[in-house]
């Protein structure tokens, strides 16, 4: 970023915009390892840091969000009418306020 705020050289982190499944990418979280977890069309897309598609968490409805549980490897996920959980061998990124 220039000290005036602007950035340079961007580039696109993922696509999932030709996706037909239901959903929008929205909210994402980072594990410890720097994989991003974000909600999508038809689940949580999980990436490599350098933006290849690991996989996706297919909830049984379309997700709107996640976050990370105090246990560090429980991940919930909110869709429209629920909340669901996963329990992942990886540990989420603590949130900068605890």
């Amino acid at each position: 970023m220039a000290a005036d705020g602007t950035v340079s050289n961007g580039k696109v982190f993922a696509d999932v915009t030709a996706e037909q499944e239901d959903g929008l990418p929205d909210g994402m979280k980072v594990d410890s390892r720097g994989d991003v977890y974000g909600s999508g069309p038809g689940g949580v897309w999980v990436f490599s840091p350098d933006g290849k598609h690991l996989g996706t968490i297919k909830p049984p409805e379309t997700p709107a969000n996640c976050g990370w549980a105090e246990d560090g490897k429980t991940l919930y996920i909110t869709a429209r009418t629920s909340v669901y959980r996963i329990t992942l061998a990886v540990a989420g990124e603590k949130p900068l306020y605890q």
